[in-house]
């Protein structure tokens, strides 16, 4: 990036602190999606509103494809479309008469393809918002109302419970910290999470999981959990897991630690797409971010933050990269001379 001369600084900022990519620290409102498989049964309609706790869906836990003849006697009539739902079929171990439901998916030489199974999961909302379009098979599109913390990925189920910080925002959890008196919260776990703590918390009854950092191993282990949880014929306790930035460890982002602090003992909810940290009290008071300080992001020194000092010029760089360049004062008395690229600041 060359700054050309005579480039004005932005209003009330640092000169060539408006050259710093942005990362946003409170987004309103939120949209968000809920995604449905084919079989899953929507119970919502678009432009309806709904309340934290409102039954959104029926999600197959078992969901598999069958064929269905034209001759068949039972077959779904001649004005049926995709997308339809089809109670005529009697799902396999189901008491005699109890009728089941499908979703048709499509029809091919006189032949129906349905979506079916026996095991359902009731979805609730974790949040309110309003509906703006379903389409079965593919997912509810929503409105959330609300202000909403964003990370970079989520894993797992949208949740809800009472936060709580249980690590500081450069620490660890260890899985001995947690026990059934952390039933039905949301925790702040610090820079990073091992595959134990986040298998203890769902069996604990953890709702979710808020992280710095998420090494692919545990993301592999989150799945790998969920796939399990799918496959059991009890039912499933929601669990998710909120990853603040990615895979590289690092502290939680002080704007972003100072945010959740000020929730400790709320309810929030947690969105999967976009993943979401949801603030749905309007009363509650968020610290703003201070708007000189600026965050190293990648490269050596990644985590480390700082207060801005200003432009460098263009430097010289690993592998004989020229870059523009801010010089950053780390608490410590030192300063950091760091490419533009590297860095982000709050708001």
């Amino acid at each position: 990036m060359i700054i050309e001369a005579g480039v004005r600084p932005a209003p009330g900022l640092a000169p060539g602190l408006e050259l710093v990519p942005v990362r946003t620290v409170i987004a309103a409102p939120i949209d968000g999606f809920l995604r449905l498989r084919p079989g899953d049964r929507p119970l919502v309609t678009a432009g309806e509103a709904f309340s934290v706790g409102a039954a959104l869906a029926d999600a197959l836990r078992d969901g598999e494809t069958r064929e269905v003849a034209r001759a068949d006697p039972a077959a779904p009539g001649p004005d049926a479309r995709p997308g339809d739902r089809w109670s005529s079929l009697v799902g396999e171990g189901r008491p005699d008469g109890d009728v089941g439901s499908a979703e048709l998916l499509y029809e091919v030489a006189g032949r129906w393809r349905v979506a079916a199974g026996d095991l359902v999961d009731r979805v609730e909302a974790p949040v309110s918002g309003i509906v703006r379009d379903v389409r079965p098979g593919v997912g509810i599109r929503i409105t959330v109302p609300a202000r909403g913390l964003p990370g970079t990925e989520a894993l797992g189920s949208p949740v809800r419970g009472r936060l709580e910080i249980a690590a500081p925002a450069g620490g660890e959890l260890r899985a001995g910290a947690m026990d059934v008196g952390r039933r039905g919260t949301v925790l702040v776990v610090g820079a990073r999470v091992d595959a134990e703590v986040l298998t203890r918390a769902r069996a604990m009854g953890v709702r979710g999981i808020v992280v710095g950092s998420l090494a692919s191993k545990e993301r592999r282990d989150v799945l790998a959990s969920d796939e399990r949880q799918a496959a059991a014929r009890h039912r499933i306790e929601p669990f998710g897991v909120l990853v603040l930035d990615g895979s590289l460890r690092r502290p939680i982002a002080t704007p972003l630690m100072d945010v959740l602090r000020a929730l400790a003992g709320r309810e929030v909810g947690m969105l999967i797409d976009p993943p979401t940290l949801v603030i749905d009290d309007p009363e509650v008071a968020l610290p703003t971010p201070s708007p000189e300080l600026v965050r190293i992001r990648s490269g050596p020194h990644a985590g480390i933050e700082g207060r801005w000092l200003g432009l460098a010029g263009v430097r010289r760089f690993a592998a004989g990269v020229h870059l523009e360049a801010g010089r950053v004062a780390l608490a410590d008395g030192t300063t950091l001379t760091v490419a533009l690229a590297d860095l982000e600041r709050f708001q």
